[in-house]
């Protein structure tokens, strides 16, 4: 029988939109799926060693509205739909979002992004920064971790013409 693949390109790189890419990534290594991640744009954030930056940007998403992490009952069950215009206003806004998001993750027992990130090199997921959007950002190699490559699109589509799976996130 033939091994599955899947590729992915993953080209957001904030704390709400790293999730998918390290998720179906894992889960599908741990299904027996050969897998690649193409990291473009900014999704070569997710590649930094230091992830504690990720922030969340709530602005201009109307899936956002979630309920608090903490308080009572009534208080944890409200939605919060903030308009855009209160959120683009509100100084530290998206510091705050960030900040209840990171609690939400952290009481439900989400993992932690540097952990699903480890968990796909420990599955021998192979990550792709894709060279072209290093340099135009100017980055250097050492911003990232250890155990990735570097190739263009012409790399990416290598693999992903022969997948069973591509995603784009």
């Amino acid at each position: 029988m033939e091994t599955k693949k899947m590729a992915l390109i993953a080209t957001k790189g904030t704390l709400d939109w790293a999730y998918p890419p390290f998720i179906l990534a894992s889960t599908a290594a741990a299904l027996g799926y050969e897998v690649q991640i193409f990291f473009t744009f900014y999704g070569l954030q997710l590649l930094k060693k230091d992830l504690s930056g990720l922030k969340v940007s709530p602005l201009g998403n109307p899936g956002m509205p979630m309920k608090m992490p903490f308080g009572p009952k009534w208080f944890k069950e409200i939605s919060w739909n903030i308009p855009n215009a209160v959120q683009s206003l509100v100084p530290g806004y998206e510091n705050l979002a960030t900040g209840l998001m990171k609690q939400t993750i952290k009481n439900t027992g989400v993992a932690s992004i540097p952990d699903l990130r480890d968990l796909c090199q420990e599955a021998d997921v192979k990550m792709i920064a894709c060279q072209m959007t290093v340099e135009l950002f100017g980055f250097d190699q050492s911003d990232f971790i250890g155990n990735i490559e570097y190739g263009g699109a012409a790399t990416f589509f290598e693999f992903a013409g022969e997948t069973d799976i591509c995603l784009f996130i």
